[in-house]
């Protein structure tokens, strides 16, 4: 197997380092943290303009018909700068939903928009007594006149509150935890009956707490086929379980290369503490470790466009696991070695560790992924 990039993936690779040294430094990044989206519209507008909000969508929908590796390479990107846009958001889980479970009408509206910044979407599926578990939903749906109406809340929905428009799922038959029975809407932000809660994470990021007091919808607004919704969604956030896999892979290379980088220059006893051995082979574990699970981060992107949902799904959570567990270590290890700073807010180390652990929480946790890998060797 041949795991060199192409010529295209490695040009976007540096396209990308230039835009992260030249336009998103560290103090940058901070103060876009503190700003009211959080994020900013003129970054959104260059990845627009750079081609990276259509990458994943078909030549017919104006997108440059990119896979899970090319993702790959702009999460990876992304981790080492800490970027804030809603790329994951957008692009990897409503983007990649819609590209595979929407009307080619539909696709052909919004996935345009999409690639060029004009519309920013977020997924709305989790819920707050759920934890990890995709069909247990309790949001539902009922026929309104030639419509709908939803009532329900959503949890943590990332980038919620920049967002134009939700991917709301809702039930419309079967018990709370049936993978049977779930459908999938699109709604506007501003629908009467439909109440937004933004509020920043640990990470620097923002989510939002959606409640749906009977939004009442049209029959345009389903997406895809009604009750048919899960293996859509779970597809979709198989690529978001391979993107942020890559996402902790830059941030451990950037991790690795701040601590070494520290060690060469933090004196103790007359010398550089990056001379003591035993530091050094903290050091080395954490080159290790970043290596393996950069192989783990490319075999998810390479599986994510399986079509075998049983396969995907173990290889990916084998991933998500591995990685988590290996970022813990190369994150706790960064903090240790930088002693007393290493948890200041003016260190870039910090800010890393706070994504890692955010990043290991989301859409599975490891023990989570552990459990789903090990169901799945006993199923076959």
């Amino acid at each position: 197997m041949n795991f060199d990039y192409t010529e295209e993936q490695n040009a976007l690779r540096d396209t990308l380092t230039r835009f992260i040294a030249k336009d998103y430094p560290f103090e940058a990044r901070r103060a876009l943290a503190k700003t009211a989206e959080g994020f900013s519209r003129d970054h959104w507008s260059q990845f627009a303009e750079l081609g990276l909000l259509a990458l994943p969508f078909p030549d017919a929908c104006e997108g440059l018909n990119g896979n899970a590796v090319d993702n790959l390479v702009v999460m990876e990107a992304f981790g080492r700068g800490l970027v804030l846009e809603p790329y994951f958001a957008t692009v990897i889980l409503a983007g990649h939903l819609l590209r595979d479970f929407a009307s080619d009408e539909q696709k052909r509206a919004l996935l345009p928009k999409i690639g060029s910044g004009e519309r920013m979407l977020a997924l709305g599926h989790y819920e707050a007594d759920a934890r990890y578990e995709l069909a247990r939903i309790a949001t539902t749906v009922t026929p309104q006149g030639s419509g709908f109406r939803l009532s329900g809340q959503k949890a943590v929905v990332l980038s919620g509150g920049c967002a134009d428009q939700f991917l709301i799922s809702a039930r419309s038959a079967g018990g709370s935890s049936d993978a049977q029975g779930l459908s999938l809407f699109l709604v506007d932000r501003h629908t009467p009956g439909l109440k937004l809660s933004s509020y920043s994470t640990q990470d620097g990021g923002r989510a939002a707490e959606l409640v749906l007091d009977q939004v009442e919808v049209g029959a345009q607004s389903l997406v895809g086929s009604l009750g048919e919704a899960l293996p859509a969604i779970e597809r979709a956030l198989d690529y978001g379980i391979a993107a942020l896999c890559a996402e902790s892979v830059g941030i451990m290379g950037a991790l690795n290369e701040a601590t070494l980088e520290y060690l060469k220059t933090r004196k103790q006893f007359g010398q550089a503490i990056g001379r003591f051995q035993v530091l050094q082979h903290r050091l080395v574990d954490m080159f290790i470790a970043t290596e393996q699970a950069r192989s783990m981060a490319l075999l998810a992107a390479v599986k994510a466009d399986a079509l075998d949902p049983a396969e995907r799904r173990r290889t990916l959570s084998a991933a998500k696991a591995y990685v988590g567990q290996q970022a813990r270590l190369v994150g706790q290890q960064a903090v240790q070695l930088h002693g007393g700073m290493g948890v200041v807010d003016e260190l870039n180390v910090a800010h890393y560790f706070k994504r890692l652990t955010t990043i290991n929480l989301t859409l599975g946790d490891i023990d989570h992924h552990l459990g789903v890998y090990s169901d799945s060797l006993l199923a076959a």
